[in-house]
């Protein structure tokens, strides 16, 4: 029989090292392959379908340095969006249309008529630019347009126009545009001298609520009303900029990095939490270098509906009964946290109160000074389109809450106080199944604890009763070490019962 010698430490190193290097210069390889077919610019009667061998990204376009690429990014698998990435880390800086994806299917096509189409075969078109252009090319910022091949290679259409979640450095960001989180929820808007984050609690037709205002500080400019809107620049020295006219920002709202020289591309983004976080490029990583939000709490909704979240603590619920372990409080169904309660839904809720609670962005929210706890409820009550309200016995402020309830923030005065209504039959059912669970948990225990206790006689039992003893419970009802425990187990209507019989 032949004998495997060991294989020491040092060869193991150096099969190792080969073995890295090896991938390196096969991935190396594939990505100058990849980089080295993709064209530089679209024209006429261009037309392209996912490949369903690649993934997560297909390129159809590159930029002039290789950074930047436009091509199929697949999204939950399935489905597809047109983007814009950055190639050396693969991170998509701008998406076409992101609230409403295609599939990822070959009915699913690109082509480039004039004006830059996705479409498939059953639903038509997804999405276009809708222009009558020569060529699609993309700038080495990742701006990507749609020209005509005149003297000027006139600008038809461009992508920095139409910012989907991100804003990357230079690019102006005005009044009429919006950047919106890739979940739909949040979004960055210009007022007339500030910067305004919002959220969507309360559907598409309902207004949004805002939750982070950054008013112009005007320390070396100051906003003029009638001389246009206000715009913002993310600059390569690290600040974002605001500004309204000539080259003299009306505010400055510095990052990490602010005038440190850097090499690498920046951007900011509006997250699915819903804060404005801004990043820059080492060459191998994106490090993180502004948040306008920095207390966890602050967000909007960082422990979910009906959650309570407290600096330092984290996330539990407003009933102090369901278990936030599973990351939410109350039911999941969608319908449970939208709408209102009028019409069909008058009086199908019941009532929460919590004290030691409020709202974690009151000083944007609108408020009535009232006499008493009792009066800001039965305002709430008698309103069908109000969820909650947050009273202050102290100063008398009720602060009405028209979108449903999101986290709240948690406080150690406890002459603030919050009434929430709770959708009938929403939130029950979390703490049914916490119950259930926990009823699971203690039959299950109990059965457990009865085993070991039945064996234990049992074996006693056998000792004292001998051979015979086996025969005995043979010919009996109850075979086994459990009779004299009498252990039920019993599924009844599909829940979980347990007991014993003396």
């Amino acid at each position: 029989m032949a004998i495997r010698k060991p294989i020491n430490s040092v060869t193991r190193y150096l099969l190792t090292q080969l073995l890295y290097t090896t991938l390196c210069v096969l991935f190396s390889a594939t990505r100058v392959r990849v980089g080295a077919t993709v064209t530089r610019e679209l024209h006429r009667g261009f037309t392209a379908t996912p490949d369903p061998s690649i993934s997560p990204f297909q390129a159809l376009l590159g930029d002039s340095t290789g950074n930047y690429s436009m091509g199929f990014l697949r999204v939950n698998r399935v489905q597809l969006a047109l983007a814009v990435v950055h190639v050396p880390s693969s991170e998509p800086l701008w998406v076409a249309n992101p609230t409403r994806p295609a599939r990822w299917s070959d009915q699913t096509r690109v082509f480039f008529n004039g004006s830059l189409v996705i479409a498939d075969r059953q639903t038509g078109v997804f999405w276009s630019t809708e222009t009558s252009g020569d060529r699609v090319w993309l700038s080495n910022t990742s701006n990507l347009q749609i020209q005509k091949l005149d003297d000027s290679h006139s600008v038809l259409w461009e992508s920095f126009s139409f910012p989907s979640d991100t804003l990357v450095e230079n690019q102006n960001f005005t009044s009429a545009m919006t950047l919106v989180s890739s979940n739909g929820l949040y979004s960055l808007r210009l007022g007339p001298d500030f910067i305004g984050l919002y959220a969507k609690f309360n559907g598409e037709y309902k207004p949004d609520q805002i939750y982070l205002r950054h008013k112009a500080l005007e320390a070396k400019a100051e906003v003029i009303e009638g001389q246009g809107p206000i715009y913002i620049i993310l600059s390569s020295d690290g600040y974002l900029g605001m500004y309204q006219n000539g080259s003299v920002p009306v505010d400055v709202q510095s990052f990490s990095t602010f005038q440190q020289t850097r090499s690498g591309a920046r951007w900011v983004r509006i997250e699915p939490d819903g804060n404005l976080k801004g990043y820059y490029w080492t060459g191998s990583d994106w490090v993180l270098d502004y948040e306008a939000i920095s207390d966890p709490c602050e967000l909007p909704s960082p422990c979910g509906s009906y959650g309570l979240c407290q600096p330092g603590l984290g996330c539990s619920c407003v009933d102090n009964r369901s278990d936030y372990n599973s990351g939410r409080c109350g039911s999941p169904e969608k319908d449970s946290f939208s709408g209102d309660f009028c019409g069909a839904n008058e009086g199908k809720y019941w009532v929460l109160r919590r004290k030691g609670v409020e709202l974690p962005y009151k000083e944007l929210m609108g408020y009535e000074k009232m006499d008493s706890l009792a009066q800001c409820e039965k305002s709430c009550e008698e309103n069908c389109t109000c969820w909650g309200a947050v009273y202050s016995n102290s100063s008398g402020f009720c602060y009405t809450i028209d979108y449903p309830i999101q986290t709240l923030l948690g406080v150690g005065d406890v002459t603030k106080v919050g009434y929430f209504k709770v959708r009938a039959g929403a939130g029950k059912k979390g703490l049914e199944v916490g119950y259930g669970v926990g009823i699971g948990v203690l039959c299950g225990a109990v059965l457990v604890f009865g085993v070991v206790v039945g064996i234990g006689l049992y074996r006693v039992r056998s000792r004292k009763r001998g051979v015979g003893g086996y025969a005995e419970e043979d010919n009996g009802v109850v075979v086994g070490p459990y009779k004299n425990l009498g252990i039920i187990i019993n599924l009844f209507n599909g829940q979980l019962k347990c007991g014993y019989i003396s």
